[in-house]
């Protein structure tokens, strides 16, 4: 018997726990008016999925095939099946685990408030992440990680740190890692690879011109490119094999974009990395052990 659920949702449409993650992520890309009716579905789900597609566009103030665009880039066939995630999406903010919290941080919040509100962003942007990540990307990348020659790792500012965090931890399992934070170096290095080699590119923006640079470099030496962003559809993604997406989370005066990208970040080059370290485990585990032998000293404390 055929379940009407796996009918309904393809393999492309996301489930509607993610529809939200998804609307966040797209929505900085899509035409203005696109944006009004991705944020009316997100803002009122259930509302939304009362309304026929003529009623959602005379809600937004748009057309019905603007409606119908939107609904296919956000990953559904068309407008009923996006009002079917609305309803699903719908149902489970009833069911009481939608937290009342808000994450604007005011200048004179109490430090208890700061810390509740920055956790529950924390966890939103982890949650989003989660949500958007395609699981075949990340599978194809582990895989040209696995066997890689070499791995270059590109990233400038807050995304240099989460390169570096990469590069540490393949190397750990006896993977040849590098982290370059110095776009010319990036550069000189990326001239160096070749088919076999991945080379794997962070920006938030996806615009970056500083880890495009090299990515291009990389992708026309014929070495595997991977892209972690937040803008799947920017200019980082023209010279990316695989393309990994953060979530794309809302910037305000005291807690810069900076901050909520390093989150989503953090967790998709851990979901790289243990996978590497999965298909790697009869080298890799005897490589961290040794790592750890290695510095055991050092966490030893020192006596007199």
């Amino acid at each position: 018997m055929t379940n009407p659920v796996k009918e309904i949702f393809s393999v492309d449409a996301p489930a509607p726990a993610a529809l939200a993650a998804k609307v966040r992520t797209l929505s900085p890309s899509m035409t203005r008016s696109m944006q009004r009716v991705a944020e009316a579905v997100a803002d009122d789900p259930a509302g939304c999925a009362a309304l026929t597609v003529t009623g959602l566009a005379e809600l937004t103030g748009t057309s019905e095939a603007t409606v119908v665009r939107t609904a296919r880039l956000l990953g559904y066939p068309g407008y009923r099946d996006l009002r079917l995630a609305l309803a699903g999406l719908a149902a489970h903010q009833e069911s009481g685990r939608a937290p009342a919290l808000t994450t604007d941080i005011a200048v004179d919040d109490p430090i208890a408030d700061v810390v509740a509100k920055l956790a529950y962003d924390e966890q939103q942007t982890l949650a989003d992440t989660a949500a958007g990540l395609d699981t075949v990307q990340l599978g194809a990348a582990v895989a040209a990680a696995s066997t890689a020659r070499r791995i270059d790792i590109y990233g400038v500012g807050a995304s240099s740190l989460v390169g570096m965090d990469l590069a540490q931890k393949l190397l750990r399992i006896g993977l040849i890692a590098h982290a370059h934070a110095d776009p010319h170096l990036a550069v000189t290095n990326a001239v160096q690879l070749r088919s076999g080699d991945v080379a794997i590119a962070i920006t938030h923006s996806g615009s970056t011109g500083d880890v495009i640079e090299p990515l291009r470099v990389a992708f026309d030496r014929g070495a595997t490119t991977i892209a972690i962003t937040g803008r799947p559809d920017g200019p980082v993604s023209q010279y990316a094999d695989h393309v990994l997406t953060t979530s794309t989370a809302r910037e305000s005066e005291l807690r810069p974009a900076a901050m909520s990208s390093r989150t989503s970040q953090l967790l998709v080059v851990d979901c790289l990395f243990i996978g590497v370290a999965q298909r790697t485990y009869e080298s890799a585990a005897p490589a961290l052990a040794a790592s750890y032998e290695a510095l055991a000293h050092r966490h030893t404390a020192r006596t007199r």
